[in-house]
């Protein structure tokens, strides 16, 4: 094992594939759990397809793609922030138009940037990470973590009861936009990582899988991040050897590791079942 260990992290790039991530692995479900909670999963598809636009922009202009994703997508959060503050009973439909919106015009800048560039960025190309590119997951993250460390209280009051954490005087609306602005930069420099198409199932998936085992909000970040580190390290390592697209390979891995979740728990909850149900057969005879 240890031989094929060296082997793999002899390469460079794969040993800044490791880092990056990581780094992205624990960020992530972060950000992904509060959408989550909020119902808000639709905002994570949306910000990644205007990301995907911002990308074609910026191809298409000659300038830096990472950069026009993040502008692109930023604005986006704006918009959708703004969408949910005056249209709350409409904010799907809103939602689905700034998305059919980004995709419409990705699909048109599309044809006049370079293919195999453009490509890169719908499925990622995490072994192919430039400096750059790692100092700006670096800051992300930081940006990130510092954030959720100073405001975790008022994060968890918001995402189960945003009305009554606005009227215990916390300023949920603030809160709200840093955290679609920090989710938007995060979903525009893993859309060369990763990737714009994959990274909103990274999103939800871990969450989702964390939820049918946890009993608590904390633990619900906890293993969620397991669940995504885990994904993240065998996707990787697999693509290597197998030389299979990394991003796609670790959300297959998300994927079964949530099948695997839902029929373990389904199972205890039969058997739950069946144990209760014998109990009270049993004290029904006596």
């Amino acid at each position: 094992m240890s031989t094929w260990r060296r082997k793999m992290f002899d390469y460079q790039f794969m040993v800044i594939a490791f880092i990056v991530g990581i780094l992205l692995s624990i960020i992530i479900p972060l950000l992904g759990t509060n959408m989550v909670l909020k119902n808000l999963s639709m905002t994570g598809d949306t910000l990644s397809h205007t990301s995907l636009c911002g990308i074609a922009i910026g191809l298409c202009a000659g300038f830096n793609p990472l950069l026009g994703a993040i502008l692109i997508s930023i604005i986006s959060a704006f918009f959708i922030e703004l969408i949910r503050k005056k249209m709350k009973k409409y904010a799907d439909i809103a939602l689905a138009i700034v998305f059919a919106t980004a995709v419409g015009i990705t699909g048109i800048l599309s044809g006049y940037s370079s293919s195999s560039n453009f490509s890169s960025y719908l499925f990622g190309s995490i072994v192919l990470i430039n400096n750059m590119e790692l100092i700006s997951v670096i800051i992300i993250f930081l940006l990130v973590i510092l954030f959720y460390s100073i405001f975790y209280k008022q994060i968890f009051f918001i995402s189960y009861n945003e009305n009554q954490a606005k009227l215990s005087g916390i300023n949920a609306n603030l809160i709200n936009f840093i955290s679609t602005i920090l989710l938007s930069v995060t979903i525009a420099i893993s859309s060369k990582t990763i990737g714009a198409l994959i990274i909103s199932s990274l999103l939800v998936v871990p969450v989702a899988s964390s939820l049918l085992i946890s009993k608590s909000y904390r633990l619900t970040h906890l293993i969620s991040i397991i669940f995504s580190i885990i994904s993240m390290i065998l996707g990787l390592i697999l693509s290597f050897y197998l030389d299979l697209k990394p991003g796609a390979t670790i959300v297959l891995f998300s994927v079964f590791f949530f099948i695997v979740t839902y029929v373990i728990t389904s199972i205890i909850k039969v058997y739950q079942r069946k144990k209760i149900l014998t109990l009270q057969c049993t004290h029904h005879d006596k």
